[in-house]
């Protein structure tokens, strides 16, 4: 568990974010004066049913959405104060995203997969597959770096999409439902690898999922009722 002191400053600072969404004439308020800090090396699980705002809250995190209202602090810089080019810098380089889907492309293989976020953000071709290579080593899949995709298990495709989201270096992963696709062994073993990685690395992490035997792998649970953030263990 993350040994983090009150007095970190929060990779991640939610303050009274609100979000809602106009059908005609009626409104839904999704998230309702949402209030989280998340500090260095921390992780947090997020559950709730669908529709109950786990993506929503995801989204606003990552400074994907605006929010109806409230600010988000990533780092201590207020999200939704800086130009459209600073949010999207902080998302390149600050913020890892890791979703359901892998979304790998099927015609490079698992070490270009994870080198091409860097190699986007400008860093030269060596580094960023040296960086590559020492990511997928560590989530056990040293001798799958040269596989594409189709050659790849369902566990192992998502440790891929788990290492290219770690690949520049982010202080914050962002997770949605990253085991949702795979059986319950499969899960527990990614979902692990994602943890230590987490850790090992130094970032915090906000991860959504509706598999509560995750939890024993999370410093806090929260769940989303009525739009209110409540904590769970």
């Amino acid at each position: 568990m993350s040994n983090a002191g009150p007095a970190t400053q929060p990779i991640l600072r939610l303050e009274n974010v609100s979000r809602v969404y106009q059908s005609g004439s009626s409104e839904l308020r999704v998230l309702d004066g949402v209030d989280l800090s998340i500090a260095p090396g921390e992780i947090i699980g997020l559950i709730g049913p669908s529709g109950s705002g786990k993506s929503s809250l995801l989204h606003a995190a990552g400074m994907l959405e605006r929010p109806s209202g409230g600010e988000v602090w990533i780092d201590g810089q207020p999200g939704w104060d800086l130009s459209d080019g600073e949010r999207t810098n902080i998302r390149r380089n600050r913020i890892g995203f890791v979703y359901q889907f892998h979304h790998l492309l099927p015609e490079f293989d698992a070490i270009s997969n994870v080198a091409l976020p860097a190699l986007i953000a400008g860093r030269k071709r060596h580094e960023a597959m040296e960086e590559s290579e020492r990511l997928l080593g560590i989530l056990g899949l040293a001798d799958r770096i040269h596989h594409q995709p189709a050659q790849l298990s369902g566990g192992e495709q998502q440790r891929v999409a788990i290492a290219r989201a770690m690949i520049n270096n982010p202080i914050l992963i962002l997770a949605d439902e990253p085991t949702g696709n795979l059986d319950p062994d499969t899960s527990t073993v990614v979902f692990s690898a994602l943890s230590d990685l987490v850790r090992k690395e130094g970032a915090a992490a906000l991860i959504a999922t509706h598999n509560l035997e995750l939890a024993k792998y999370m410093d806090r649970v929260m769940s989303l009722d009525h739009g209110k953030l409540v904590r769970r263990s």
